[in-house]
Parts: structure tokens; sequence; C-alpha cells
């Protein structure tokens, strides 16, 4: 798939399930806040109970670029820990490698974030780590590897560029953008983690 072809399809998406996904989904939403197709602009009937909850989780899965699959297990991972199963499958998700390199704007969307740890470019206390699905533990560093940071994208990053289109570094992260380096100081709490979701609708679509 293009690049144009996938920023085309997180656009459409965007609309679909009404929050931008991307920096470049965010211009078209604002011309076009509704959702794509020849009745977008008609106003939503009535939804199932069922519908909302789909979307709802549509909606989580797509801000952390997930399968089904992971979400599902994420879920059940959740569901077996102490806590809220909702709040506590938030925070299992946010302690993904590929979450927290973007939470540190060491990328400029979650897709680059997954490229940047799938291309072997980000080391986690010091040892490469390629799987965006790591989860990394409080105390442990993300360093963007030193061999690639001379390289433009990370150059860009550590200037501070995507911190336009990103949200504020969150409280449990402690970064040195200008190192490329980030240490995840405690777990996430749902309430300081950057994603737009009821998680509660989440939980009521999987526990069905």
């Amino acid at each position: 798939m293009s690049s144009v072809t996938r920023s085309r399809r997180q656009v459409r998406l965007s609309r679909a399930l009404g929050l931008a996904l991307t920096p470049k989904a965010v211009k078209h939403f604002e011309k076009r806040p509704y959702a794509p197709g020849e009745h977008g602009r008609s106003r939503r009937r009535t939804e199932s109970d069922y519908a909302v909850r789909l979307r709802e989780k549509q909606r989580l899965r797509a801000q952390y670029a997930l399968r089904e699959k992971q979400m599902r297990a994420a879920y059940d991972k959740a569901r077996h820990l102490d806590g809220l199963t909702g709040e506590t499958m938030v925070e299992l998700l946010e302690t993904r490698l590929d979450a927290l390199v973007l939470r540190a704007g060491f990328a400029r969307t979650i897709l680059q974030a997954r490229q940047a740890v799938v291309h072997r470019h980000i080391l986690v206390d010091g040892k490469l780590v390629d799987r965006p699905s790591f989860r990394v533990k409080p105390g442990q560093t993300i360093q963007v590897k030193p061999k690639m940071q001379a390289a433009t994208p990370y150059q860009v990053a550590a200037a501070g560029a995507h911190r336009d289109v990103l949200p504020e570094v969150p409280g449990y992260l402690d970064v040195q953008l200008e190192k490329l380096t980030a240490v995840l100081t405690r777990k996430p709490a749902r309430a300081e983690i950057p994603v737009q979701c009821e998680v509660n609708l989440v939980v009521e679509y999987y526990a069905r």
C-alpha cells in the first residue's frame, strides 16, 4: 500500500470515527467534520447499544492502530488484573513500546512510531527491541539508537518539530528530546493518557 493510499484511508477512518488519527487528518477533519459517504452530512440515526459500543471499541483500536486480536488480548489480560478493567486495558496499551515512542515525540504518528521499532531503531535499557507490543516497565529507558540519531527524521524529532501535533508529554514520561531518550517513570493512569475513549463502553462490547 502506498503512503498516499494509506494516508487517505486514515483520513476516511478519522471521519468515520469522529476523531483525527493523524496530523493530516486534522486538516481534512476540520473541513469535513462529518462521516464519509453520501449520508455523512445527515444526522446520525438512532443507534443501537451494540453500534455505540462497537464504534467506541473501534475508536480505541484505531488510536493504537491495533488488530482486533491484539485488542481482545489486552482486554483479556486487563480482566484478570486488579482495578477497573477498562482503565487497566488502556494503561496496558499505553505501555506498549510503539505508544511510548509516539508520546515521547520521537515520531509524528503511531504508524511512524511502530515503523521505528520494527526497523530496529529503538533501544530499551540499551538493548534493541523490534517488537512494537513490547511492554515497557517503570524505570526503563527508551532511546533512539545512537547510530540513527543523525538521520534526518530523528534530527527533526529532536528539534521538537512533532510537538505541534502531539499532546503534551504525559507525566509518566521523563523525556530529553534533544538526546532522544525517555524514561517511563511510573505506570500511566487512565486520566492522563491522551486517548479519546469511553472505556466502559469498550468493556461492555467485549463482555457481551
